[in-house]
């Protein structure tokens, strides 16, 4: 197990120490007056009821303090957000995080643009580990994030009735160029930048959908990236490239998915069906890591959620259970 901020862990022992201090060092007060006396104390004592009532005392007191030590422990792992737990009915390939960068040439209100933004506004609900942004033409429109309400919130805006003065401007605002020609290339090398460390290979599945034209249309004019050197980014990134090209097919685009392990489609798209089946075949899950690659895991809290709720019923109910 490792903990994510091993700060909130430190602080949790100091102030678990502290309060073993405070209890040990500071004498308790039985009261203003001292206990009296009392005659034939030996008699008392040893009577069955006494012991049977000291010993409920003392099983009291030990119960009491190691359930408030297990929700103390199990919220502390908590707050410091643990990887490399158990996960509680996770798979193992689930349990891997995923980025999806969903990267979109053609316009918004375009019916493919729709469809594939309501697909995901849909989708996005039931992701557990992954993260998903949204790249247009030229614009960052959703940095990768886990928020999947506002996730859903922006696909629905831009995949639903778009505001023509204010959603059709923040999607792609309109930008002239004196030598520069916009491309399918310029266009995926900006959303590959998208993922994190993305010169580094990683152990955290990558993976683009690129919905567009297979050129986009534009004036004479230079590019920034070839097709190569898209290919190479991909590689060196371990992005899975996926494309659904709207008409004609570019060999181009399909010789990048097939080389990354993505799937590609061109022509009419059925874009619901095509998005299934690539979500139905996403990266497969890295089993070994190279050495220098990073790894990103998933949090795991689940086992010190759980243990810490378990702690609160028994604590809860342990009153009725000595009554009885």
């Amino acid at each position: 197990m490792e903990l994510t901020w091993w700060l909130v862990a430190i602080g949790g022992c100091v102030a678990l120490a502290v309060c073993l201090v405070a209890v040990l060092v500071r004498p308790m007060k039985f009261g203003s007056r001292p206990p009296r006396a009392l005659a034939n104390l030996g008699r008392l004592t040893g009577l069955p009821e006494y012991r049977r009532a000291a010993r409920l005392r003392t099983l009291t007191a030990v119960v009491t303090i190691a359930l408030l030590v297990v929700i103390f422990t199990a919220t502390v792992i908590t707050g410091a957000r643990p990887t490399g737990l158990p996960a509680l009915g996770g798979q193992a390939q689930a349990a891997q995080p995923e980025d999806i960068m969903l990267c979109v040439g053609e316009p918004v209100g375009d019916p493919a643009t729709s469809a594939m933004l309501q697909y995901f506004a849909r989708q996005v609900n039931t992701f557990g580990t992954q993260r998903i942004g949204l790249t247009s033409p030229n614009r960052r429109v959703l940095p990768l994030t886990r928020d999947y309400q506002y996730a859903a919130a922006q696909f629905n805006r831009y995949g639903t009735s778009p505001d023509p003065q204010s959603d059709v401007r923040s999607w792609s605002p309109v930008v002239s160029y004196s030598d520069y020609a916009e491309s399918v290339e310029d266009l995926l090398a900006l959303c590959l930048t998208g993922f994190p460390s993305f010169d580094k290979h990683t152990a955290q599945r990558r993976s683009l959908i690129y919905l567009g034209p297979g050129k986009l249309p534009g004036a004479g004019g230079n590019q920034l990236f070839t097709a190569d050197a898209v290919r190479n980014l991909a590689t060196t990134a371990g992005v899975q490239v996926n494309v659904l090209v709207t008409g004609s097919g570019n060999g181009a685009l399909e010789a990048l998915a097939r080389q990354t392990g993505g799937r590609s489609f061109s022509g009419d798209l059925d874009v619901a069906d095509h998005l299934s089946e690539i979500r139905n075949h996403p990266p497969a899950p890295t089993d070994a890591v190279d050495e220098g690659a990073s790894v990103v895991r998933s949090e795991t809290p689940g086992i010190a959620v759980l243990s810490a709720l378990v702690a609160l019923a028994v604590l809860s109910l342990w009153p009725v259970v000595i009554r009885r």
